[in-house]
């Protein structure tokens, strides 16, 4: 009953992080479709003219994201860590949300490079003031580049370990609180090295498309939790994400 209940608490938090950020991302989208664009802020044009409040606004925005889209896929690794560390008799709540933090480190580290992408292609205007597509060449690109990217046996390792947490669990374990967050921090590296191409489609669909997100992020938890072989997925994905490239070219 204890475990249920410690892992129960553990779940609860991670979805109140997880709606929480959704709920930012909808609110955003709603001030984006309905506010006046006299009274919107949008990321400047040229890069001289970007202040750091900008840089900061655009780090949140994508720093929200990237927890809204990634946490739910992370949720059986989290779950499965504090039911060992239930079994061992370490306290799972303390020790799992260290290790969620980590995790979240990670990705918010890579917002900064999402967020510096961003700034640049706003100043070659290949992003609309409204963080929308506006190179088809850009587009076929990045989802060429994702495409390509499922082939690889990078993607392929990252995936498997991903797909796997008590296989990660057994072979990466280390104890204590500062065990907790390197665990996290290598998985956190783990589910980079699996999704870092498939979160960079953003730009090719829209930044602050909410459809985008959703579907990625339902790639992103369909990789990790369908019961098949990782390289076949990755494949399959590959040749979706190849084909739709090239029609943009082509088209």
């Amino acid at each position: 009953m204890g475990r249920f209940k410690a892992q129960t608490s553990i779940l609860a938090v991670v979805l109140v992080w997880i709606f929480a950020a959704w709920g930012y991302l909808f609110y955003q989208h709603h001030q984006m479709t309905y506010q006046p664009m006299s009274s919107m802020w949008m990321p400047p044009s040229e890069p001289m003219a970007w202040r750091l409040m900008d840089f900061v606004l655009v780090y949140f925005m994508w720093a929200v994201m990237m927890a809204a889209m990634m946490l739910p896929s992370a949720i059986p690794m989290i779950l499965a860590f504090a039911r060992v560390c239930r079994q061992q008799n370490k306290a799972p709540g303390k020790l799992a949300y260290l290790f969620t933090s980590a995790y979240l480190a990670i990705w918010l580290l890579f917002s900064s490079a999402l967020t510096l992408l961003q700034w640049q292609m706003h100043g070659l205007a290949w992003l609309s003031p409204m963080m929308e597509n506006q190179n088809s060449i850009l587009a076929a690109g990045i989802l060429i580049l994702a495409g390509s990217y499922q082939f690889m046996p990078l993607k392929n390792a990252c995936l498997t370990r991903c797909k796997t947490p008590m296989g990660f669990l057994l072979n990466e374990w280390e104890d204590g609180p500062i065990g907790a967050f390197k665990m996290g921090l290598k998985h956190g590296a783990n589910c980079l090295g699996c999704c870092w191409a498939q979160m960079l489609i953003m730009f090719a669909v829209g930044v602050m498309n909410l459809l985008g997100m959703a579907l990625i992020t339902l790639l992103v938890i369909s990789e990790k939790t369908i019961p098949l072989e990782s390289r076949l997925i990755s494949k399959t994905v590959g040749i979706v994400f190849l084909t739709w490239g090239t029609f943009l070219l082509v088209s």
